[in-house]
């Protein structure tokens, strides 16, 4: 009977001591809320999103070629220089960071999940190894393209007391000091003397 139905399912979910069915069934649930996994499906969760299928996609290559270029530095370089690893990988490094930042962007407006929440625990995760292995493991560091207007704005802010002092001293007119000698005072006698005639 399909109204009896509900009651059951509920009697044989609940029905041994520790509800081992509804447990796990929760677990799995506040698992896959917390580490927003619709975020990675497309809206009618028939499959993976195409920005993530375009993520893992860049995310296999740049890892393909920090192996590969690994593999090359291996027998020549010492383990603490990866500069073609650096120089080989930049671009598709630069791809998935730019990516990713996008995805995050695209995330907070809905995206293709239709959820406004992070990504989903697989593209961050994949994005922070790839970030550690760039950063700490390869000490790879592109430099900042700021750098040339930050040393100029520097110098100038470094600069301005001298000008200051200098145009201070430039413009200011030099008077001598003149010394006004202050009168004497009348020596203790003459004092005395006065005290006597008063009185």
């Amino acid at each position: 009977n399909s109204s009896e139905s509900h009651n059951c399912a509920k009697s044989i979910l609940t029905s041994d001591r520790l509800q081992i069915v509804v447990t796990l069934s929760a677990f799995f649930n506040e698992t896959w809320e917390a580490a927003n996994c619709a975020n990675c499906l497309k809206n009618s969760s028939e499959g993976l999103s195409n920005s993530t299928v375009e993520f893992l996609d860049l995310f296999n290559k740049s890892l393909t070629c920090f192996e590969q270029n690994l593999q090359g530095q291996t027998i020549h370089l010492s383990p603490n220089n990866y500069t073609e690893v650096c120089k080989n990988c930049n671009e598709s490094y630069r791809m998935l960071n730019d990516l990713y930042t996008n995805l995050q962007r695209m995330n907070t407006h809905g995206g293709e999940s239709g959820h406004s929440t992070h990504l989903c625990i697989d593209v961050e995760d994949a994005m922070n190894i790839t970030r550690k292995l760039w950063s700490r493991t390869f000490n790879c560091s592109v430099p900042c393209s700021d750098t040339v207007p930050v040393i100029a704005v520097s110098s100038f802010i470094l600069f301005l007391p001298i000008v200051f002092y200098l145009s201070s001293f430039l413009h200011s007119k030099q008077k001598k000091r003149i010394l006004i000698l202050p009168k004497r005072i009348q020596s203790n006698a003459s004092l005395v003397n006065i005290q006597e005639k008063y009185s």
